[in-house]
Parts: C-alpha cells; sequence; structure tokens
C-alpha cells in the first residue's frame, strides 16, 4: 500500500473536482493527522500566547512553518478528531430535523457547552491551511483555501437542510442605462427554495447574503460595503452576514519569529457600523478574546457555533 505524503495532499488541495461533500473534508483532515503522526514535524508554542502552535514541516518541504493553530481548538490526534467529527456530523442531522429546537432536546447541553463545533470547523479547515502552508510557494495556494472554506461552510449550512449557493448577480445603476455593477456572492441561502422573479430583483425577500473569508484582514470593509450598496441599489434591505474563521497571523516579537498579531481592526469595524450600517450577524470561529469582553463588539459579533444553532434559523425564518 502507499505511503500518502504530504505531496499527496497538495494534490488533492489543487483538485478543483475534490470536496464535494462534508466526508470529503473529514478525509482530508483524518490523512493530515495521519501524515503529521508519521512525519513528526517540529510543534512549536508561541512565545507571545502559549496557546498558539506551529508546526514546521521537514527540509524535503523547504522547513516551512504552518499557520497558528490555536490549541483549544485545534484537535491534534486522529482519535479525537474523528471522534468529535462523528458527533458534529449526528448533531447536523438533529438540526435538519429539528431547527433550532434540536439544542434543547435531551442529553445536547453538553454538546452545545463543550464549543465542540467550533474545533470540528476549525481544525477541518486549519489542516487544510497547513497543507497550503506546505507549498513550495504558499501564495499559489491562498486563493484555494479561501474556496475551500466557502465551500465548506455551504456545505454545513446544506447538510442542515437549507438551500445554499453562490451566486452573481448584475445590479442595473439607477438612472445609468446600460450600466450595471456585478457581484459575486459568496452564499445565498434559505429555508424554502426562492424563486426568483423580476419584482423580487436578484435577490428573495426570504434570501439571506453571507461573506465567509478565513480572515477579515483587507476585507472586512467590503462587507459593510456590499451591505450598503446592495440594500441602495436594490431599493430594500438585504440582510447580509460575516463568517470569518480568525484574525491572527504570525509575527515577529523580539527575537521570535513565532508571535501572534491580531489582524482585526475594532476601530473600523465600529467605524464602518457607524457611518455605513450594521451588518446583520458577524460570527466567527475563532473569535479574538477582545470580541468577548468589549461590550460593543460582543453585541455584534458571536461564534460560529451560535451562528448554526441559533441564528441560522432566526435569520431564515
Amino acid at each position: 500500500m502507499k505511503k500518502i505524503t504530504l505531496s499527496d495532499l497538495q494534490e488533492s488541495v489543487r483538485d478543483n473536482s475534490a470536496f464535494g461533500t462534508l466526508n470529503d473534508y473529514f478525509a482530508i483532515c483524518n490523512t493530515f493527522f495521519q501524515v503529521i503522526q508519521k512525519e513528526k514535524p517540529t510543534r512549536i508554542v508561541s512565545p507571545s500566547q502559549s496557546n498558539y502552535i506551529f508546526y514546521q514541516y521537514a527540509p524535503s518541504y523547504g522547513h516551512k512553518i504552518t499557520r497558528p493553530l490555536n490549541s483549544h481548538l485545534f484537535f491534534e490526534t486522529v482519535t479525537n478528531f474523528k471522534d468529535a467529527f462523528e458527533r458534529f456530523a449526528a448533531f447536523l442531522n438533529d438540526l435538519k430535523k429539528h431547527q433550532d429546537s434540536a439544542v434543547r432536546r435531551k442529553g445536547k447541553q453538553n454538546y452545545i457547552d463543550s464549543k465542540e463545533i467550533n474545533k470540528v470547523v476549525y481544525t477541518v479547515q486549519q489542516s487544510i491551511g497547513c497543507i497550503g502552508d506546505s507549498f513550495e510557494n504558499s501564495n499559489q495556494s491562498r486563493k484555494r483555501i479561501g474556496q475551500l472554506f466557502e465551500n465548506f461552510i455551504k456545505l454545513i449550512i446544506q447538510e442542515v437542510g437549507l438551500d445554499c449557493e453562490p451566486r452573481t448577480i448584475n445590479i442595473p445603476i439607477p438612472d445609468y442605462p446600460g450600466y450595471e455593477m456585478s457581484y459575486e456572492l459568496d452564499l445565498v441561502f434559505s429555508r424554502n427554495k426562492a424563486i426568483i422573479a423580476s419584482e423580487t430583483k436578484f435577490i428573495h425577500p426570504s434570501e439571506i447574503v453571507g461573506s465567509v473569508k478565513t480572515t477579515s484582514k483587507d476585507r472586512i470593509d467590503k462587507v459593510f460595503l456590499d451591505k450598503y450598496l446592495l440594500t441602495k441599489l436594490l431599493g430594500r434591505n438585504i440582510p447580509v452576514i460575516a463568517i470569518f474563521l480568525h484574525d491572527v497571523q504570525r509575527a515577529k516579537r523580539g527575537e521570535s519569529i513565532f508571535g501572534i498579531n491580531s489582524t482585526f481592526k475594532s476601530n473600523h469595524f465600529l467605524g464602518y457600523t457607524v457611518a455605513l450600517n450594521k451588518l446583520d450577524g458577524v460570527y466567527y470561529v475563532d473569535p479574538r478574546p477582545e470580541m468577548l469582553v468589549n461590550d460593543r463588539l460582543r453585541e455584534q459579533i458571536h461564534d460560529f457555533q451560535q451562528f448554526l444553532i441559533q441564528d441560522l434559523w432566526k435569520l431564515s425564518a
């Protein structure tokens, strides 16, 4: 039997025909852990935030260093991940059957309290990111990693029974005949399949627009602007939410290259809510600490688990 290597996983990430199901995401993450156990890359703890770790690959992969991994969320063993993913899949099935009442069913509170939904989503996506970091030129994989996160969230939303797909729309600019603005929407989702008619103008009133990015760095302004322009151009409120994986990056701190920097700009975020509009929901798989303690941020930003078990159903009601 052929030994699977990081190079094989790189090919899987490049394959545009892959990742059609949640099981495909489980498979690549599960295999990544098996490769890690065999090849044993160096595990490095960040001196600036000890809950963040890095892997440094062998010389055959140019001593490449992975992105920061939050050890409070990231499973590091095959067994723990496999068990958690099975519970995750079972809970998605419960959500499909019982929607937001699933959390009130007997025996579910401990699962909710464990925040394991965030851990599974984080581990899967960051494993794919770590594979991308092993590329000779990691910039080649950056866009693909982002696409796979969008697709992952889409599959999760579909798995709980909602319609969810990306969409490109061309909106006529009022008073400028023949001119249109093209919008590529990461996700548009609804509880019941919406029929787009001419009077609904590209987005049905029951649909919600979702922006899905691995980080808000250099992207948060566009999300706020999208809601503002979509609402303005279509002449009615368009619900827009944002889902981010994290907002951290590796940075040099003193003599160490394994420091952690936040890429979240709280002043910009709050400024956009005043100058443009509030979003209809902002969700992080790995929220920054200030999002949990700052009252103004906390009222607008929540974790991904809250989106999946509660807000998704309110938004699509």
